[in-house]
């Protein structure tokens, strides 16, 4: 007899978990106990789902690596018992808590769905059932005797994709999400079409091992035409300073000024770690192919290749919470760990 799946609903926070006051028209967190009440449709699904909410839920403005390490523990405390996890929370930053929760987890071989919604999920018009309902049944899914899917995933207005692939594109359209760099892992229509291609394969042999040092000292640099000394100087001399992703133009490309390759150096020299990414939504670093990106790679910056910013930030924190060596921690960021670059 087939074993009928275990689904744990977790919500942190976001407009997804929100109703409207009918009196007030106050939006206030809904109590997800009552989540068949509200949409019974969930009736139909064939898994048990089980909830836990925050005792506080919090905006995803609010979201850092704290929560993330909240979010992987109930996981980890639920995960022998469960089939499969559905985390709901606020769209803003979903695309950085979703890639952190992919490196926290080595050999996971379980579904881990995130989603949410652009509208409360008792708006008239919201996309909130539509993704709930979805990411539910994506998890429940099963190949045979194992899951479907075995690794964190993100699923939004029809479209599931690999977490640690996706940014966030639109504020106001119900189609948020997109991973410029890879394709999606499936697609919700009449029938749930699964892109069996590039679906990593569940590994159940492996020991689940949940990383949790996930505390550093890092900034975003922004390059722009003007940027200037002062601004680049007081950024890299930030005090205890362990990592900086350094959004670069084009292909990785960047100002070729002595002041400013001085800093870089410098910077390195210190032993913190730099990431060139490309500002643009798609495509690659191309590093030492063009002039304004050559001496970047003598100095043995660390090429970001196709990696998103939310998830180079991720990747960030993580190597540095599992205090990588020097030597090593280049070839440990160019090297795909969770399928986050190609």
């Amino acid at each position: 007899m087939t074993k009928i799946p275990n689904i744990l609903l977790i919500y942190t926070g976001g407009t997804i978990g929100m109703v409207k006051e009918h009196k007030t028209n106050v939006l206030k967190a809904f109590n997800f106990n009552n989540i068949k009440e509200k949409i019974p449709e969930l009736n139909l699904l064939d898994c048990i789902i089980q909830t836990v909410s925050f005792k506080e839920p919090i905006d995803s403005s609010n979201m850092s690596p704290k929560y993330w390490v909240k979010i992987a523990e109930i996981i980890e405390n639920h995960y022998d018992e469960i089939d499969g996890f559905v985390i709901l929370s606020g769209t803003d930053t979903m695309s950085y808590t979703a890639s952190a929760l992919s490196f926290m987890f080595e050999n996971l071989n379980k579904p881990v769905i995130f989603t949410g919604s652009q509208l409360p999920i008792g708006d008239l018009r919201t996309d909130a059932k539509e993704n709930l309902i979805t990411a539910i049944q994506i998890a429940a899914t099963r190949d045979g005797d194992l899951p479907k899917i075995g690794e964190v995933c993100l699923y939004f207005e029809y479209k599931l994709y690999r977490a640690n692939r996706t940014t966030k594109i639109s504020a106001e359209q119900f189609e948020a999400f997109n991973s410029p760099n890879f394709p999606e892992l499936g697609e919700s229509g009449v029938h749930l079409n699964f892109n069996n291609r590039v679906l990593k394969k569940v590994n159940k042999n492996k020991k689940l091992v949940v990383r949790k040092n996930f505390e550093a000292s890092i900034v975003i640099l922004k390059l722009f035409p003007g940027i200037s000394e002062q601004v680049v100087k007081s950024i890299l001399e930030i005090e205890n300073l362990q990592g900086v992703v350094l959004e670069t133009y084009g292909g990785g490309n960047a100002p070729t000024l002595n002041w400013f390759l001085n800093l870089i150096q410098k910077a390195i020299d210190k032993n913190i770690f730099i990431v060139n990414v490309s500002q643009c939504i798609s495509g690659s670093v191309l590093l030492g192919h063009y002039e304004t990106s050559s001496k970047l790679k003598q100095m043995g910056i660390v090429d970001g290749k196709d990696i998103t910013t939310e998830s180079a930030v991720a990747k960030l924190i993580y190597l540095i919470g599992e205090n990588i060596p020097q030597k090593e921690f280049k070839v440990l960021f160019e090297t795909s760990l969770r399928g986050e670059m190609n």
